[in-house]
């Protein structure tokens, strides 16, 4: 019962969080074209960082940056930054309907990873539904392998390497509480941040006419009235949105509480369409059709056998 409690309170901090991203992202759809990526990662680290601070010193709770986690938390931190590159980058040429679609393949890799690293069982009919969720990527992504861009894997990258990040999640929750593992993100990114503006901060590279090549190269503080008032609202709605997804797979069954993380294809379909015009194409809305219902198949079967994950390591 408590299990089950849980997981519902995992649920909705699930589904609000979703819902504040869906603002993140559209943030850097609307100025990418002012900022340099990691310009954007650094701002965006620091303000949520702050806020962190903010809220930890208003709760009274001390802030403790040792992790009994060393390796993990760093590949944790590596697999975030790099997944979310993928995908930020990707929202340049993608719309967001499209890139949430593919990076819902996470799931799926979430499925697998539990799977392997906390021997969850997985039956014949859960594989069954994550080939066919795939299926439902493929079809998203509608491949002329005539004239296919790998870069348009870019969300597909980012599902991997967040549900990476998330079993690990589960794994350092047993002695590393929400507020540590929260910093070490925070700090990692401005860290490898800083490190980007060191080697390319200054534009030197910038010299391409491919629009992700020079999101990533541009250089940095260029536009600073136009974007980092933009900047300063993604950081406030990082630090609320990771805090809730956090918090949610720390109490709850990641397999179970990350199908509904699916809401963010309809929010993301809603602020396209207000803000950028975008109309999902037939193949995204069939696509995503097949991978929410194999994600949802999945949760079918969990339900049936109340499965939970069994953590032995």
């Amino acid at each position: 019962m408590k299990s089950e409690k849980n997981n519902l309170k995992g649920i909705l901090y699930v589904l609000i969080g979703m819902a504040i991203f869906t603002i993140q992202d559209a943030s850097i759809k609307w100025i990418f074209n002012d900022t340099a990526l990691y310009e954007l990662y650094f701002g965006r680290s620091i303000i949520a960082f702050v806020f962190l601070l903010i809220f930890m010193k208003y709760k009274k709770i001390k802030l403790n940056l040792k992790t009994h986690y060393p390796f993990l938390t760093t590949l944790r931190v590596l697999l975030f930054i790099l997944g979310f590159s993928f995908f930020y980058t990707s929202l340049i040429f993608m719309s967001l309907s499209m890139a949430y679609a593919l990076f819902f393949s996470s799931p799926f890799f979430i499925s697998i990873f539990s799977k392997i690293f906390l021997k969850e069982k997985i039956g014949i009919r859960r594989i069954g539904a994550i080939v066919v969720g795939f299926i439902g990527v493929y079809i998203v992504l509608n491949p002329d392998f005539n004239d296919f861009k790998i870069i348009n894997l870019g969300p597909v990258a980012c599902g991997f390497c967040y549900a990476g990040s998330m079993i690990i999640v589960k794994i350092t929750n047993e002695k590393d509480n929400v507020y540590t593992q929260l910093s070490h993100l925070y700090i990692g990114a401005i860290i490898v941040s800083l490190i980007f503006f060191v080697f390319i901060g200054d534009g030197r590279f910038d010299n391409s006419s491919n629009p992700s090549e020079q999101f990533i190269l541009r250089e940095w503080f260029s536009n600073p009235k136009s974007a980092w008032p933009v900047i300063f609202l993604m950081g406030c709605c990082g630090a609320i949105a990771f805090t809730l997804l956090f918090k949610a797979y720390n109490i709850g069954s990641p397999p179970t509480i990350s199908l509904f993380e699916y809401s963010l294809i309809i929010y993301g379909s809603i602020a396209g369409y207000i803000l950028f015009n975008e109309i999902p194409s037939r193949q995204t809305i069939f696509g995503s059709f097949v991978i929410i219902s194999s994600g949802l198949y999945i949760f079918y079967r969990e339900k049936i056998k109340n499965q939970e994950i069994d953590l032995k390591y």
